[in-house]
């Protein structure tokens, strides 16, 4: 099966329209693919992007919809799918994160992050699954504290352990289908995200945690997952931990 060349080449990115997700697009973009960029909730924030692109000369749309509706997120490739013709890359950013020691975590905050993280992972994944054309990649997204296992991170962590089952059983259930699925898991990273809620002494440490003494930035991210959308084509079933070297 022949794949897309890059300049053809058509990507979704669920939430697209901050922090890493918008990293993400914009580096795609960069790279000459059309971007359909998803939101949930802030759809004015989307169509800003996509206004920023289009007036440079790029190709993007916004989409919307909860990513564990079914239905919502059919309809999202729907329109990628009419706008551009087809779909080969599929990006999930998307997430929550809500800390709490497990002792004392509200059980609906752990529903919220389960519905999200993972049913919202494997909605997009499963129709990734059946509409990406070949050559086509998914990239979903894990955590580097499924390795340094973090106190308050016990139920945001098992989420992304979920994540990393999905990927690693996907990427072998579409053997002969040339569509390689891998899971990007970022150290800590300077956005709202991770920054919420966190004091300067804190945010202080975790920065000089890794050998490379910084916080990553999304545009650190980014680069790891243009490159399993474009030319990592040997690369599959993996977990890259993108983290300056955070054991």
């Amino acid at each position: 099966m022949n794949s897309t060349p890059t300049a053809d080449r058509v990507a979704l990115v669920t939430g697209g329209s901050g922090g890493i997700g918008k990293a993400v697009v914009e580096k795609l973009v960069s790279d000459g693919f059309a971007v359909a960029v998803h939101y949930a909730g802030n759809q004015a924030k989307a169509d800003a992007i996509v206004a920023d692109i289009t007036s440079a000369g790029g190709k993007a749309i916004s989409v919307g919809g909860d990513v564990a509706d079914e239905n919502a997120m059919a309809q999202a490739f729907d329109a990628v799918e009419a706008a551009f013709g087809g779909i080969d890359v599929v990006v999930n950013t998307a997430g929550i994160m809500i800390l709490s020691p497990i002792a004392t975590l509200k059980l609906e905050d752990l529903d919220r992050m389960h519905r999200t993280n993972i049913r919202g992972t494997f909605v997009v994944s499963q129709l990734a699954a059946n509409r990406l054309r070949a050559g086509g990649a998914i990239v979903n997204f894990s955590t580097t504290v499924t390795r340094t296992s973090f106190p308050t991170y016990g139920a945001y962590v098992a989420s992304k352990a979920a994540v990393e089952g999905i990927t690693l059983i996907l990427a072998r259930e579409l053997r002969g289908k040339d569509i390689t699925v891998n899971a990007v898991a970022p150290g800590p990273t300077a956005t709202a995200l991770f920054l919420d809620g966190k004091d300067e002494a804190t945010i202080a440490n975790l920065s000089k945690a890794a050998p490379l003494e910084r916080l990553g930035r999304p545009e650190d991210i980014a680069e790891t997952v243009a490159f399993l959308a474009g030319p990592a084509r040997w690369v599959n079933g993996q977990v890259i931990f993108a983290n300056g070297g955070l054991a």
